[in-house]
């Protein structure tokens, strides 16, 4: 097996795995690491020092910033803004830029990622959440800046302990 790509992207990386959909407009570096089964969706910006694992979704619009490290199993929803320099300048540039993590099984929605984070295992950031510290394991957040809502219970896979919460009636 091998990977599609889209004849109107711009792959400029061989570091891609069995299986792995790029789209239309997709624009990826030379150094970029793209896993097997990944679907990158159109309109997409991956930078040279990005790692994606397998199975990942990247939708639309979305650009992957240098020092930005994606596990296994991991939804990066449309338009998701990922940042990679805390106190950014024009035309001046860090020795090395933050690294940010996404570990395996986490779901983002349309949110703003600050540099320099970990998004815990499993862990769901809600649509228009500002991320501004580490999101632990499981944990839930929404709003902005980010809090909690809520925590996946053990043994399951989705939903939060407290389904109000979830809901944003509190």
């Amino acid at each position: 097996m091998t990977h599609s790509i889209h004849p109107l992207s711009d792959v400029q990386t061989r570091q891609i795995g069995d299986g792995s959909r790029i789209w239309q407009f997709v624009v990826i570096l030379p150094g970029a690491r793209i896993g097997a089964d990944c679907n990158l969706c159109a309109h997409c910006l991956i930078e040279n020092d990005v790692v994606i694992g397998d199975r990942v979704t990247v939708k639309s619009g979305v650009q992957l910033w240098d020092g930005l490290r994606i596990e296994d199993d991991v939804f990066i929803g449309p338009n998701v803004t990922f940042t990679n320099d805390r106190f950014p300048r024009s035309k001046q540039y860090p020795d090395r830029f933050a690294t940010t993590i996404v570990k395996r099984r986490a779901s983002i929605g349309g949110a703003v990622i600050l540099p320099g984070l970990t998004i815990g295992e499993r862990a769901v950031v809600g649509a228009g959440a500002v991320v501004t510290r580490s999101v632990p394991a499981g944990a839930t957040v929404v709003g902005n800046p980010a809090r909690m809502i809520g925590m996946l219970e053990p043994g399951h896979e989705s939903g939060p302990t407290d389904p109000q919460g979830a809901t944003g009636d509190r």
